[in-house]
């Protein structure tokens, strides 16, 4: 739910922060006063496109704000995780939009930095925005498809058929692969043998390098090796002033001082374990010198293998663990080659099972789609009785086409406005306002049935268009009822809407130092009355038109 929306800088709003709460919450105004240009504002958090045309004239940027109330969802902290974003939960989420007048935009979500693109990710989870450019993708398929879908709640179903999609192609790219290239395999089977038996013969093991160069390394080096192992190995322990021979008699002499003065007894202990030490190390360096033995054989063949192995970096990878990749894919190759009618048979097979698993999650996903199109076509057709629409026929086309991640149907709204006509898609009968009043019974048909759960922020702009009279009075009702479920925020133009307001917010120019800006009030009970009187009379408010807004709102 949207509770707070501020706006700086954008279009002609110098600054406005409108509290929006639970219920209907409708914004009235003049035309021309900017009631859109809110609607406009919160579309660029869910990601619509920036213009730096809206930037307020003479400012360097505009600046849009919104405190969301979210449900700590699955989906919302994948998603949000998967930006690396932390939100904690009960916690309300910021979102906010930065555009300068030099076209640029920054988005940022919870205080972190974010792209226009996660906006459009994350929208369908904060709300929906239904203006005149929305409804117009109510005629695309992809759209009236999902809107069925939301309605039958198949989305674990249609993940099932996505992934099973998803392995069906996967296996048929393989096999065609197979296929195409196989002449040229042929050609290169040739190389790839000889490379492959080049690796193996060589056997390299994955650090054997480093191995090698460590041995070396002391191969090179054994006479120093031996004179510094030597004179350390005196110092310690074979010379008459070794630092073991001093130490016991430092030991002694403090074994002496313990006897008089108890306290020097841990200064003891301390050189006792120092000797024991020292001793060891000592032996630890006599095992060295008696390991150390120049070989000068042992070096050439170091040499040797460190050579060899490094002609297979050149070749085939810049390390060892790269050439055994290399030996990997390879062998595969040649497997693929001399295997060809194994492996396209195995890929044959694999493809059967896979189709087979498609065509059981698809068929299942259209029963569900038939049976639900059914039931929204009869529920939507009641809604549009309630919208002064009644002889409107509606109905849901589900035919079958071609293998898709979202199943096989071809999903199309058929509406005739007169019983009796033919059925035809949407976009070919439906008028402005027929579509608005359309586009609204179709939100209330699917409420109940929206997976999504939650108090979900539902934005309605110029749902009126082309309406009136008691048509208006029924969009009205409907909209009060989706408030029930859902927080509300509509544009309207029309006093039989804005009587069924929850909330009324009054959008008005105003001149402020030479300058005209748009301003966003809450009205009180009287003030709503007047604003709906004038909604009725024009600027002078009558009498008789506060008694019909009184009683409007009533």
């Amino acid at each position: 739910m949207l509770l707070e929306l501020t706006v700086e800088n954008y279009a002609v709003v110098e600054q406005a922060r409108i509290r929006f709460h639970e219920g209907l919450n409708l914004l009235t105004g003049e035309t021309g006063s900017g009631k859109s240009i809110v609607i406009d504002s919160l579309g660029l958090l869910f990601g619509a496109r920036a213009s730096a045309e809206m930037v307020r004239t003479g400012q360097s940027k505009a600046r849009v704000s919104g405190v969301f109330s979210v449900e700590e969802t699955q989906e919302l902290v994948a998603l949000l995780g998967g930006a690396g974003l932390e939100h904690e939960e009960g916690e309300d989420l910021i979102v906010e939009r930065e555009l300068t007048s030099a076209g640029k935009s920054r988005a940022f979500v919870a205080n972190r930095p974010a792209t226009t693109s996660f906006l459009r990710q994350l929208a369908p989870l904060l709300g929906d925005i239904h203006g005149q450019n929305e409804q117009q993708r109510l005629f695309e398929s992809r759209v009236q498809r999902d809107t069925l879908d939301r309605f039958a709640r198949v989305g674990a179903l249609r993940e099932d058929v996505a992934r099973a999609h998803a392995e069906w192609r996967a296996i048929s790219e393989r096999l065609e692969e197979l296929r195409r290239g196989e002449q040229e395999k042929l050609r290169l089977l040739d190389l790839w043998t000889f490379q492959k038996k080049e690796i193996e013969t060589a056997g390299p093991r994955a650090s054997e390098d480093a191995e090698l160069e460590a041995e070396r390394r002391i191969l090179q080096n054994s006479t120093r090796l031996e004179e510094n192992a030597t004179a350390a190995f005196e110092l310690l322990y074979d010379s008459p002033g070794s630092a073991l021979t001093q130490v016991r008699q430092a030991q002694k002499r403090v074994d002496e001082l313990a006897r008089i003065d108890a306290r020097r007894s841990e200064t003891g202990e301390l050189l006792r374990q120092a000797a024991a030490a020292i001793d060891e190390a000592a032996l630890e360096l006599r095992d060295y010198l008696g390991g150390l033995e120049a070989d000068p054989g042992r070096l050439e063949e170091v040499e040797t293998r460190l050579a060899a192995l490094d002609k297979l970096k050149r070749k085939y990878g810049g390390t060892l663990q790269e050439v055994l990749v290399f030996l990997n894919d390879v062998t595969r190759c040649v497997d693929e080659v001399e295997n060809a009618a194994v492996h396209e048979a195995a890929l044959e097979a694999g493809l059967r099972a896979a189709a087979e698993k498609y065509e059981s999650f698809a068929g299942e996903l259209t029963k569900r789609r038939q049976d639900a199109a059914a039931k929204l076509s009869a529920q939507v057709e009641t809604e549009l009785k309630s919208l002064a629409m009644g002889g409107t026929a509606f109905q849901i086309s589900v035919k079958r086409g071609e293998w898709t991640a979202a199943g096989w149907d071809e999903v199309v709204f058929l509406v005739s406005p007169n019983r009796g006509e033919e059925l035809k898609p949407m976009e070919r009968i439906a008028s402005g306002g027929e579509l608005s009043r359309l586009a609204l019974a179709l939100k209330t048909a699917i409420g109940d049935a929206d997976e999504r759960g939650g108090l979900h922020t539902l934005v309605f702009d110029e749902v009126d268009a082309g309406v009136g009279g008691a048509a208006a009075a029924a969009v009205g009702r409907r909209l009060k009822a989706l408030a029930r479920r859902n927080q509300v925020i509509c544009v309207t133009h029309l006093a039989q809407i804005a009587g069924f307001a929850d909330h009324h917010y009054a959008v008005s120019k105003r001149e402020r130092s030479g300058r005209v800006t748009t301003a966003v009030e809450e009205l009180s009970w009287d003030e709503r009355a007047r604003e709906i009187g004038r909604m009725l009379s024009g600027d002078k408010i009558t009498p008789e038109a506060l008694r019909q807004a009184e009683q409007l709102m009533k």
